[in-house]
């Protein structure tokens, strides 16, 4: 669909206002000092003091303020330009000099120069792009040899499934163009918000031949039986900041996590 980004772009413009109001982003607190980061991203990013990260899809920031509060030297990148505009402002509250662009992923190497150590996306990504092969390509181009991806996403299983989780309404595999009529948003979900998107589910299989096919190195993969968002229609909290789709229970994978690294020139 040739102009799935200009329909995605309106999309999360429109959302910016309601996620920034929603007890789901916690701005006051953030800006108080509390991380945007859950225990599942910290543990695969370890140290990460005067490293150079690139966070890909970054929304508003709050996960790129969080790391240069690490000591991190982060570059933010979204689609959005309302959510950059947020981004910024948000750092300046937030007494910190992470740098932020607007532009698609796939664009961003005609935009943006250097290499970094590590480039960081996470939850709710990749489904908003075609072409994993082209993103994982994009991933490469920013890394040094040996540099680390860290990618952590909501499970291609969950997104199978109808909103309500009662049955399967779509592919395991990539073999549609997902437009939907949205009403609210995963932070508000009874936001005045009505707007159209289009997606695309990617199985795990095409994840990980994407990132193989460029040079990446997978160092570890680990799925998960919870989340720590209460982003779906039904939620269960069974420990504290940990959810579940209750029909679902520690059955099924709700997020994954990986690391893989630029693999080193040869000699």
């Amino acid at each position: 669909m040739d102009n799935y980004l200009n329909i995605n772009r309106d999309a999360w413009n429109a959302k910016v206002e309601h996620h920034l109001k929603s007890d789901f982003y916690f701005v006051d607190e953030f800006l108080a000092g509390r991380t945007s980061l859950n225990s599942i991203e910290l543990e695969i990013l370890g140290e990460v003091k005067e490293k150079e990260i690139l966070h890909l899809q970054c929304h508003f920031g709050q996960d790129s303020i969080s790391l240069s509060r690490m000591g991190a030297h982060v570059t933010g990148a979204d689609l959005s330009d309302k959510a950059i505009e947020a981004a910024r402002d948000l750092s300046i509250k937030a007494g910190v000099n992470t740098e932020f662009i607007t532009s698609d992923l796939y664009e961003l190497p005609d935009v943006l120069s250097g290499k970094f150590d590590i480039v960081y996306t996470s939850y709710g990504t990749i489904g908003w792009l075609p072409d994993l092969d082209k993103w994982a390509g994009v991933i490469c181009h920013f890394l040094k040899p040996g540099g680390k991806l860290i990618f952590v996403e909501f499970h291609p299983i969950i997104w199978m499934f109808d909103e309500n989780f009662t049955h399967i309404k779509y592919s395991y595999f990539n073999e549609e163009t997902i437009e939907e009529e949205e009403q609210g948003t995963y932070a508000d979900q009874s936001a005045d918000l009505h707007q159209k998107s289009v997606t695309w589910n990617h199985p795990t299989s095409e994840v990980l031949t994407a990132l193989l096919s460029n040079g990446l190195q997978i160092t570890s993969f680990q799925e998960y039986d919870w989340t720590p968002y209460p982003c779906f229609r039904h939620n269960e909290e069974f420990e504290p900041g940990k959810y579940r789709i209750p029909q679902f229970g520690h059955k099924v994978p709700h997020v994954f996590s990986l690391t893989a690294i630029k693999k080193l020139p040869s000699k």
